[in-house]
């Protein structure tokens, strides 16, 4: 299963994260967040097997590959309301995780618009853009329709290991974590994380 740490600004608090056993590291680029970073050289510091999500909400395409260049980024979140041809766009040089905010579960329905992304990231809908803490009802996802594979996020904390893997959803690949495991915003709990980590992995294996 992948675990996606995101919203890492601290260099140090940064090579920690990379020591586990996580998939993926995400950098925050939009301006007005707690965890908004431009520190290009966060990036150098990410070994290969880890994989770097450059998130943006409404961003230009130029702005979105000047980062991508910039902080050599594997994949784009899109927090905004990018449409399909705009993210097919962007996915011709990244790839694309498409976040969709989830209130109701009529909201899922939005899937259908995009067939040009890698994964759906599934989140709370909140005022704001993503790590609010809060959750979103997961019982929205029997019955929900995807050929893309998708990630969770929205208020994941340490003690939800066993929730997830009651999600058996054939899509569901993966947790991105953020908010319920920081000390402040864009500094993580190294310890909290690596016992989360260690916990999904072991029953992934298990699963």
């Amino acid at each position: 299963m992948i675990i996606k740490v995101c919203g890492i600004k601290e260099k140090e608090n940064l090579r920690a994260i990379c020591e586990l056993n996580i998939d993926m590291v995400g950098f925050n680029f939009y301006p007005p967040s707690s965890r908004f970073t431009e520190d290009v050289s966060l990036s150098g510091l990410v070994p290969a097997r880890i994989k770097k999500v450059g998130v943006f909400v409404n961003a230009s395409y130029n702005e979105i590959m000047a980062k991508a260049r910039d902080f050599d980024l594997d994949y784009a979140q899109l927090h905004g309301d990018e449409t399909d041809d705009f993210c097919a766009a962007i996915q011709e040089r990244v790839s694309v995780i498409k976040a969709l905010p989830i209130k109701e579960k009529e909201d899922l329905a939005v899937i259908s618009n995009y067939q040009h992304i890698d994964f759906f990231l599934f989140d709370t809908k909140v005022q704001s853009y993503g790590g609010s803490g809060h959750k979103w009802d997961w019982s929205f996802l029997e019955g929900a329709k995807s050929s893309t594979p998708f990630l969770m996020a929205g208020g994941i904390g340490p003690k939800d290991v066993e929730k997830i893997q009651t999600i058996k959803h054939v899509d569901f690949n993966g947790v991105d974590i953020n908010s319920r495991f920081e000390i402040t915003p864009g500094l993580k709990d190294v310890d909290k994380i690596k016992t989360f980590a260690e916990a999904i992995k072991n029953k992934s294996v298990e699963s």
